[in-house]
């Protein structure tokens, strides 16, 4: 028998998705603080990366729940990034070796600009820690005690707290919530009190009407109306008429994170740092400025390793990935001043 097809992944501009992923054999994802911290760390990487925006997260022990904005249309290359570098790091932490995450991630599309679909899905993430028992209602306890979620290190703190890539300024707002102390507590108490009216294994949960199958929070493709479920259809047929092979790309990602994008901030760092190509192949593969270009390339593009190092004459991969380590641990490198400067004009520094 012919294996089933793979559903093929939707994606546009500014496309919001509900991404779920579980831990294999549904083993943890997450064994301490340590862990939680290091994929935060990772998720804040691939938004700079790809202009990735987070609305709403939540991190439990073997899974995560993520509702993300794609400026670019760029889901699949950011999740193969994002999965990959925590699978490496949570490996080499640990000592172990094999995939982490079991089945393929989730992505259910979901109708951002619709206030009813954003604000449900933004509780349901929020109260997953009631509907698994780690927050207890019945023991007077908030959304806000569980500290793995935008609630606890977003949504409940002022701005100047909250990561670049949360976007929880746009949460309260479709909350009709201020962003200020006030408006944050009221938000709060609305997921409080939808955790105590509807009960611990209930609370956010909502099951559609009709299309059932289809339209759901969890278990179906898309979050939302018909008519945006007639959108997304055309969309896929565009994408499935246009593409020439599995390892097809659209053009979002193209042009934006792919290799124009990391020529483009190659070609600007080298003028910053005064090199050319006869520069480059003459001096060490550990010179301060190939590598500091190394770092921006890869904090900001999908590149290869491999692309880098040869553009960069820096011998290999594993080469890049050991001098861009070292300079990552260095809190002051010494660089020239224009080259400094465009590292900070590109939020590197």
């Amino acid at each position: 028998m012919a294996a089933m097809a793979r559903a093929i992944r939707i994606e546009y501009p500014s496309a919001l998705y509900h991404v779920m992923a579980r831990g294999n054999r549904r083993e943890r994802i997450f064994h301490d603080d340590v862990d939680w911290r290091f994929f935060l760390k990772t998720l804040g990487e691939a938004c700079a990366r790809t202009g990735w925006q987070v609305h709403a997260w939540v991190l439990m022990r073997n899974h995560y729940h993520l509702m993300l904005e794609t400026p670019q249309a760029n889901l699949v290359e950011g999740m193969k990034w994002l999965q990959n570098t925590y699978t490496r790091r949570f490996n080499t932490r640990h000592r172990l070796w094999g995939r982490l995450f079991g089945d393929r991630y989730k992505a259910v599309l979901t109708e951002g600009r619709d206030d009813y679909y954003y604000a449900s899905l933004m509780d349901y993430i929020h109260l997953n820690p009631v509907r698994v028992g780690l927050v207890r209602t019945d023991r007077k306890e908030s959304v806000r005690d569980y500290p793995w979620s935008s609630i606890a290190q977003g949504y409940a703190v002022p701005a100047r707290k909250r990561p670049e890539w949360l976007a929880a300024a746009k949460g309260l707002a479709v909350a009709q919530c201020a962003d200020t102390a006030r408006g944050r507590r009221s938000f709060v108490e609305h997921l409080d009190k939808r955790a105590q009216e509807e009960g611990s294994r209930r609370a956010g949960v909502i099951e559609p009407a009709t299309d059932r199958r289809r339209s759901h929070l969890r278990h179906g493709w898309y979050w939302g109306s018909q008519a945006f479920a007639e959108q997304m259809l055309n969309v896929a047929r565009k994408g499935l008429s246009a593409r020439k092979s599995r390892t097809y790309r659209s053009s979002g990602v193209a042009q934006a994170h792919d290799q124009a994008e990391a020529e483009r901030l190659l070609s600007g760092g080298l003028a910053a740092a005064e090199l050319d190509h006869r520069a480059l192949v003459r001096l060490a593969g550990s010179e301060i400025r190939k590598v500091a270009l190394a770092d921006l390339l890869l904090r900001r593009t999908v590149v290869r390793q491999s692309w880098i190092a040869e553009h960069l004459a820096m011998r290999s991969a594993a080469n890049v990935s050991q001098q861009v380590r070292r300079y990552r641990a260095n809190k002051k490198p010494k660089l020239p001043p224009r080259l400094k400067a465009y590292l900070a004009s590109v939020k590197i520094c």
